[in-house]
């Protein structure tokens, strides 16, 4: 598996995939890394520095459909069907009465997201460390299960722990058992951990790129693998197909074509996703297997400008016999995005080294300064855990540690004490004389970021936060105003 050809033996002209690439890369896309692969075999693969081949990136709510067939095995082992109600197998959980709705809930209600109804509180901020303890117990359970498709993200964390309970292993360990030790992927994938030491197996695998693609393959195989059927045909058959209606809007989306066993359907296929656009979409008729892993966390244009591109580049030029040979395309260095903009203002001298004594604010930074060079700079501030430096390069990213403590490593939810701070890329420009934007992105097993901008006059100073990150950078939200000191 993994043999390399080139896009023609494909059948897809090379200059196809600059032309993919670049309408990635022009539409603004944060993309980490791509693979296409035609049957088992890579047609394209790149990655977009400091990312590559061994990296394990997060997979977010790709993780869901990994739970997907660890029920589909269990299912097989006859451990459990189907129309069995999720409580039947969490008795030990049950500390209230249970409201009918709960009740009837079915492992198929679960599995397509027509649930009664999740819990409001997210469970990062939750007293109760054991997630499926908290869903049987503060599920709002206010519609009838199997009517109605809501994403239901605490849902299919529950399914992960059943998955866990019935078959006495970690998610990851049994699927490695099953399946992921004879197709010889995932040996160095990881899941980070709920509070309660269960898989956070709703959002939090990470794999390679490769791994994906596997996956993927695995699945459009129905189960079998080198002529063995590690998993019910029939089980995946069902799982990939538009069992329901997940079109909330009514508009005729990439994603909104039905939806499976934790598996979403899309045009001609099926696909599993990350909410940071991380995707491996799966096309049958074409034999043809998209990998993608990004950051586009706030940027809601970019999952319809990445299949755009995909099917207008990819899928349906592509011919079902290679093409001749011809010169391969010239992708060039792929870094990862940083802001764009001019690298010099006349303002940076009456700013750099000038102190700014912050109004009280949300970000709660009390003062903060600039130091500026030819490529770049450092922005010093001050907060809560004290003095901090985040330096940035113009236009691209400088690459260390961000300066914040305490965020969450193995176990979601839980600070770390350990001194761990998680690698980050940060990068600046000036928009105009007086306005500058700095943008950092984390990049390490949990993924996010924020921007500020800068507004500046002679003795003033306005910034500007937003966020996107799953509980964490909240010191970096809101906006503040500040004046230079004497």
């Amino acid at each position: 598996m993994f043999e390399k050809i080139t896009p023609e033996t494909a059948g897809l002209p090379s200059d196809n995939i600059r032309q993919f690439i670049d309408m990635l890369n022009n539409g603004g896309c944060v993309t980490h890394d791509i693979l296409l692969m035609k049957g088992d075999k890579i047609f394209a693969e790149y990655y977009w520095k400091p990312f590559n081949k061994d990296f394990l990136h997060r997979q977010y709510s790709q993780t869901k459909s990994f739970v997907s067939i660890g029920i589909g095995l269990l299912i097989d082992d006859g451990k459990l069907s189907l129309d069995d109600t999720v409580i039947s197998h969490f008795p030990e959980k049950i500390d209230r009465e249970i409201p009918e709705n709960l009740a009837k809930q079915t492992i198929r209600d679960m599995l397509t997201m027509c649930t009664c109804g999740a819990p409001q509180n997210y469970w990062f901020g939750s007293n109760d460390p054991d997630r499926t303890h908290q869903y049987i117990n503060e599920a709002v359970a206010d519609h009838t299960p199997g009517l109605r498709w809501t994403y239901d993200s605490a849902g299919s964390q529950v399914l992960s722990s059943l998955v866990e309970k019935l078959s006495g292993m970690p998610l990851l360990d049994f699927l490695k058992c099953r399946i992921f030790n004879k197709t010889g992927t995932f040996k160095t994938a990881r899941i980070l951990k709920c509070k309660n030491n269960d898989s956070w197996g709703d959002s939090a695998m990470l794999c390679t790129a490769r791994d994906m693609a596997s996956f993927g393959r695995f699945v459009m195989n129905y189960g079998k693998w080198n002529g063995e059927q590690l998993l019910s045909e029939s089980y995946l058959r069902e799982a990939v197909s538009p069992l329901v209606n997940n079109s909330e809007s009514g508009f005729d989306t990439f994603f909104g074509q039905g939806y499976g066993y934790q598996i979403w359907c899309t045009y001609g296929g099926f696909a599993f996703v990350g909410m940071g656009d991380q995707l491996t979409v799966c096309i049958p008729d074409k034999d043809l297997i998209f990998v993608i892993n990004s950051d586009n966390q706030g940027y809601p244009s970019s999952r319809s400008i990445i299949m755009s591109a995909f099917f207008e580049k990819i899928v349906n030029p592509m011919s079902d016999t290679p093409l001749p040979v011809s010169e391969q395309a010239d992708i060039g260095e792929l870094k990862l995005a940083g802001t764009k903009g001019k690298s010099f203002s006349p303002m940076m001298k009456s700013i750099s080294n000038k102190i700014y004594i912050c109004q009280d604010n949300r970000a709660g930074i009390e003062k903060f300064f600039f130091v500026f060079d030819e490529k770049g700079g450092e922005w010093h501030y001050t907060n809560a855990q004290g003095d901090k430096v985040l330096p940035f390069f113009w236009n691209e990213n400088c690459f260390f540690k961000f300066p914040q403590d305490g965020y969450s490593t193995e176990h979601g939810g839980l600070k770390n004490n350990d001194g761990y701070r998680y690698n980050c890329a940060t990068s600046a420009a000036w928009r105009n004389d007086r306005q500058m934007t700095l943008r950092c992105q984390i990049i390490d097993d949990y993924f996010g970021n924020f921007t500020a901008r800068f507004g500046f006059n002679d003795k003033e100073a306005d910034v500007t936060f937003s966020k996107c990150a799953e509980a964490f950078l909240d010191e970096y939200t809101g906006t503040i105003s500040a004046k230079q000191t004497d």
